[in-house]
């Protein structure tokens, strides 16, 4: 049986790698892992479907569909900006991912908090309730209103992972920026507004202590082999502590399209590595 990596999954506010079929396994931190990935990396499809070419796609990209199949699944992405008509309610909110980094975005209400899981975010708050096309012209005033962003660069997030401050900063950050949106005119009239409530997410994460981070895995390659111990995991990237010493982030997006198989307990290390951006550097990379 292959095990073709699908990437990560927050099912149940833990993460767990998601496999092509459906299967999960379940991460717990701590943990050794140990793969190999096999033969060239395949777009998985779009939408449930399967890529009708299996193509070859690029090792370093994060989308890891062939053009087709990404076209098809932002053709029905509400990120993306292409859905208008979706009659369930939505949630606006606030998201912190380190110091200086807070965007506000939105998300259907029935997903609960796992949009939130799923970008990594520290700390966040709802902000208000109501009809998809109201929440998304919301977004885009309080956006503009307050000068933040709707998203953030990934490489930004993981080096703020590293040294967060405390949680009760953490929260006050998300709470200044929450009494600045309510003073922002015109919204709460098509918006029911929520309550100021901070969930911090590190614990899930399991983020606090980390060490410093010391690069990213730049791509899989056929036969190389990634191990470490599971420090942590935030969004799409697992922090892992390489045999070397050396933290790493796994971004699992890189896996997705690959088919891995176990590595032995001897085989060392044998992918790229990307040194680790100072957060000051890093606001022109990828964004989320």
């Amino acid at each position: 049986m292959e095990w073709w990596a699908r990437g990560i999954d927050w099912a149940g506010g833990a993460p767990g790698l998601r496999w092509r079929g459906g299967r999960v396994s379940t991460l717990a931190y701590g943990q050794r892992l140990a793969f190999r990935a096999v033969g060239v990396r395949r777009c998985p499809g779009a939408r449930g479907n399967p890529c009708p070419l299996e193509a070859v796609v690029p090792g370093r990209s994060t989308g890891g569909r062939c053009p087709e199949c990404a076209r098809l699944d932002r053709a029905h992405s509400v990120a993306a900006d292409t859905v208008a008509d979706d009659p369930q309610p939505y949630h606006v909110y606030l998201a912190w991912f380190g110091p200086g980094m807070t965007k506000v975005g939105i998300t259907a209400e029935a997903r609960g908090e796992a949009r939130l899981l799923e970008q990594g975010a520290v700390v966040f708050s709802w902000l208000g309730r109501g009809p998809l096309m109201a929440a998304r012209r919301t977004e885009e005033v309080l956006r503009q209103a307050l000068g933040v962003p709707d998203r953030v660069a990934y490489e930004r997030k993981r080096a703020a992972r590293h040294a967060l401050p405390p949680a009760g900063e953490r929260a006050r950050e998300v709470e200044e920026l929450y009494r600045r949106a309510r003073t922002v005119g015109g919204w709460t009239e098509t918006l029911e507004p929520l309550e100021f409530a901070a969930r911090d997410q590190a614990g899930a994460f399991r983020l606090d202590g980390l060490p410093r981070l010391d690069g990213t895995i730049a791509e899989l390659v056929g036969g190389g082999v990634v191990t470490g111990r599971l420090l942590a995991a935030a969004g799409p990237d697992l922090h892992l502590l390489a045999p070397d010493g050396r933290c790493l982030v796994l971004d699992t997006r890189l896996m997705r399209g690959w088919v891995l198989e176990a590595a032995g307990e001897g085989e060392s290390f044998s992918v790229p590595v990307t040194a680790a951006v100072p957060v000051a550097e890093s606001a022109q990379e990828e964004l989320f």
